[in-house]
């Protein structure tokens, strides 16, 4: 789908009659969808519904999975995982962000890694991490 540009796939620009017809759904289904919490749209200050395209997404994407039989509770649950992991992601991704940062604006500061042994682990750019180990940065006290 082709956005106007300066538009993000997160920000709800459809009314509810645009969406149902870019989602083939009636108008209605997407009221219900929202009662019940499986696809939320935004809201304008007078409470009318404003979709996303990644709502719109989400929508073709129950029909399908409704379409083969699969219970709306199994899709909410599925979407709910699919939003978790795109935060988990982010949130990924800025500690990335943040670790990078602190090791280029201080060089000298350590960063540590603890095992699931709970022995300590002085990282370098080169250390290799197992999947069980927690990352923590140490910011020594500037002085």
């Amino acid at each position: 789908m082709q956005l106007p540009d300066g538009v993000t796939e997160a920000d709800p620009i459809f009314p509810i009659a645009a969406a149902s017809e870019l989602a083939g759904m009636h108008p209605q289904t997407l009221r219900q969808y929202d009662r019940i919490g499986l696809v939320v749209p935004g809201r304008t200050r007078g409470g009318s519904r404003r979709y996303s395209a990644r709502d719109i997404a989400q929508l073709r994407e129950v029909a399908r999975l409704s379409g083969e039989g699969v219970p709306l509770a199994v899709i909410q649950r599925m979407l709910d995982l699919e939003n978790e992991v795109a935060e988990l992601r982010h949130e990924v991704r800025d500690l990335a962000n943040a670790l990078r940062e602190e090791r280029q604006t201080r060089p000298g500061a350590r960063v540590f890694a603890t095992g699931a042994d709970g022995r300590v682990i002085t990282l370098t750019g080169t250390t290799r991490l197992r999947r069980q180990t927690e990352i923590v940065l140490y910011r020594p006290p500037e002085g």
